[in-house]
C-alpha cells in the first residue's frame, strides 16, 4: 500500500485574523462561529496563544501573508477540527516555504498528522513560486520524524530555536505528485 493510499483527508478552513483575536480573548463560540466550524480548547493552550499573537503580528505587517498563515484542518461530514497546520510565511527568495503543523492530542495517531502534511504539500506543490518546503523538528520528537518519513524530506542541518530549542531541518522539493488526493 503506498503512502498516499494510507492518509486520510483532510480539508484546510482559515482561522482569520478576527478568529485569532477571539481566541487571544479566550473566546472559543465566536472564534468558532467567526471560522464557522466548532474549536476545541486545543485552540487555547498556551503554546496556540502565543502562535496567534505571532501569527497575527506578522499579519498586521504585511497583510498579503495572511494567505500563508493558519488553516484548521478539518475531517468528516461534520466538519470535526483535528489540529491546524499552514506555512510559516510566503516563499522566500530562493521559494522555501516552511511548514507547520499540529493535531490536538485527542486525535493523534489516527493518520491526521500525515494527512495534514499530505494537504500542505499538495499546497505548496500548487503555487508556482514553492520549490522547496521546509519542515523543522526537534530531535527528541519521534512522532513528527515519523510523520515525515515517507515523503522524500532530507535532512539538511539543525538550528536552534529560541522557543523550541535545537531542531532538525528538513527539505523537500515541491512536487507535482503532491497535487494528486
Amino acid at each position: 500500500m503506498s503512502e498516499e493510499s494510507r492518509i486520510r483527508f483532510v480539508e484546510f478552513v482559515e482561522l482569520s485574523g478576527e478568529a485569532m483575536s477571539a481566541l487571544l480573548d479566550g473566546n472559543l463560540l465566536a472564534a468558532g462561529r467567526i471560522a464557522g466550524v466548532a474549536l476545541t480548547d486545543y485552540f487555547l493552550t498556551d503554546r496556540a496563544r502565543s502562535l496567534w499573537r505571532y501569527r497575527l503580528g506578522q499579519m498586521a505587517a504585511d497583510p498579503a501573508r495572511a494567505r500563508w498563515m493558519v488553516r484548521q484542518a478539518v475531517v468528516g461530514d461534520e466538519g470535526l477540527v483535528v489540529g491546524h497546520a499552514g506555512f510559516h510565511g510566503p516563499p522566500d527568495e530562493a521559494g522555501m516555504v516552511e511548514i507547520g503543523y499540529s493535531v490536538a492530542p485527542l486525535f493523534r495517531r489516527r493518520g491526521y498528522a500525515r494527512a495534514t502534511l499530505a494537504e500542505l504539500l499538495r499546497r505548496a506543490a500548487a503555487e508556482p513560486t514553492v520549490t522547496t518546503v521546509r519542515a523543522t523538528i526537534s530531535p527528541d520528537n519521534t512522532a513528527s520524524l515519523a510523520t515525515i518519513a515517507g515523503f522524500g524530506f532530507t535532512e539538511v542541518g539543525e538550528q536552534w530555536d529560541e522557543e523550541d530549542g535545537l531542531e532538525l531541518v528538513f527539505e523537500v522539493p515541491a512536487r507535482p505528485w503532491a497535487l494528486g488526493r
